[in-house]
């Protein structure tokens, strides 16, 4: 069984990339979708998610949705914007943010080694967004969002993606986030062989960001009930190094104290950990701090060191500020499921945490230190799972880039 292989890439004409590309379908709400696609008739986003094309309050799981994503993407294809190679490449992806720069192999990931556990897990899923997935993959035929897969850094492999940047660009943008994406076709087939001998002597990869996305492949995959080397069997996935990436912090926030006042709250939590108030934002500078936002006062939390579990799943921040406060406290036990929690990413910044508080949408936001890789792997390798999201990666990948073909060629 191959950890990965070559695949027939379904991706844009390099002259309409610019209009095309999009934001992952996760990072925004319909709404800022909607925003983003007017004037943009070419946009992923109406593949991605579809109810921007539909009336306003749909519910975006409805059949509706699917079917005109399915619709959406064929169009595309009609009009020639975006076309499938003829034979099986491996592709080189780039994402350059700031000074930030890293480089990664694109190929379709094996859901056998994923049912194995080769492919590991860290998070998670929530089924509601799990089967969002399941849905959009088989109303599409198709895998338009990759994984994001991270190996341990293998040299030579490394050395090959370089290689290839050195030819031809096929793809080369910058979006409105200021983040440049290209991409490169491996056309070598030496090269393709060598990648596939180098990846599947590898012991496992990991899911870094993609986790909806894998489970929905892997269950699309045993609902096609194929030979085992189907596109199906297979998920679109983007390979780096973990020497490469970088992750930000995923902060929290709940919609309400329960019957505490914002005075008791800040007292109940001061009974747990060490509290102090601050008169600026709250960014955690090391693992075991947090900052709390509350009625318009920033306080920074730290847990005790006894307080820290040696266990890989234990002592990580997202399960140390959930075990002592939101749970006992707010009385959120399943993250997973309670609508009153949710999560912001690090890239939109502590005022982001303040504009939800302030507005009333929520009581009370708490700012985490990110996680870090080492700890992202140590918890995959002793095969468990971390709390919901626990990391958050910058860069992402775009969406339109390149899609997977489920039917047979």
């Amino acid at each position: 069984m191959s950890l990965i292989r070559p695949f027939t890439g379904l991706r844009p004409v390099a002259s309409c990339a610019d209009d095309l590309l999009a934001p992952p379908y996760d990072v925004l709400n319909s709404e800022e979708a909607r925003a983003q696609v007017e004037g943009r008739p070419r946009s992923f986003l109406h593949v991605s998610k579809p109810e921007v094309d539909l009336p306003e309050g749909i519910d975006v799981y409805s059949d509706a949705v699917y079917a005109r994503g399915a619709e959406n993407l064929q169009r595309l294809i009609n009009q020639g914007l975006l076309q499938r190679d003829p034979v099986d490449h491996y592709y080189v992806y780039r994402l350059t943010m700031g000074q930030h720069r890293q480089t990664g192999l694109v190929a379709v990931a094996s859901v056998a080694a994923y049912n194995q556990n080769r492919i590991r897990k860290h998070e998670f899923t929530r089924p509601q967004k799990e089967q969002d997935r399941v849905r959009h993959v088989d109303a599409l035929n198709a895998q338009t969002g990759p994984v994001f897969l991270v190996y341990r850094s293998q040299q030579r492999l490394d050395e090959l993606l370089q290689q290839v940047t050195g030819t031809a660009v096929e793809v080369d943008v910058t979006l409105a986030d200021g983040v440049r994406h290209e991409f490169w076709v491996v056309r070598d087939a030496a090269q393709i062989d060598e990648i596939t001998e180098l990846v599947d002597a590898m012991e496992s990869l990991y899911i870094a960001d993609g986790h909806h996305r894998s489970a929905a492949a892997a269950r699309v995959a045993e609902s096609r009930d194929s030979d085992g080397q189907a596109p199906s069997d297979y998920f679109l996935a983007v390979l780096f190094s973990d020497q490469a990436v970088q992750i930000f912090d995923y902060n929290r926030v709940v919609t309400d104290l329960q019957d505490l006042t914002a005075g008791e709250f800040v007292e109940a939590v001061a009974e747990r950990v060490e509290l102090t108030a601050e008169e600026q934002p709250v960014k955690p500078a090391t693992a075991g701090e947090f900052g709390m936002y509350l009625a318009g006062n920033w306080y920074r939390l730290r847990v005790p060191a006894e307080k820290i579990p040696a266990d890989p799943v234990g002592r990580l921040d997202v399960s140390l500020l959930h075990g002592l406060l939101i749970e006992p406290l707010l009385g959120v036990s399943d993250p997973r499921r309670d609508k009153r929690i949710d999560f912001v990413g690090g890239i939109r910044g502590l005022s982001e945490l303040e504009r939800r508080v302030d507005s009333g949408e929520m009581a009370v936001a708490f700012s985490l230190y990110p996680t870090s890789l080492e700890a992202l792997m140590a918890v995959a390798d002793a095969d468990e799972v971390m709390p919901p999201k626990s990391t958050w990666f910058e860069p992402k990948l775009a969406d339109g880039m390149v899609s997977h073909v489920l039917q047979p060629r």
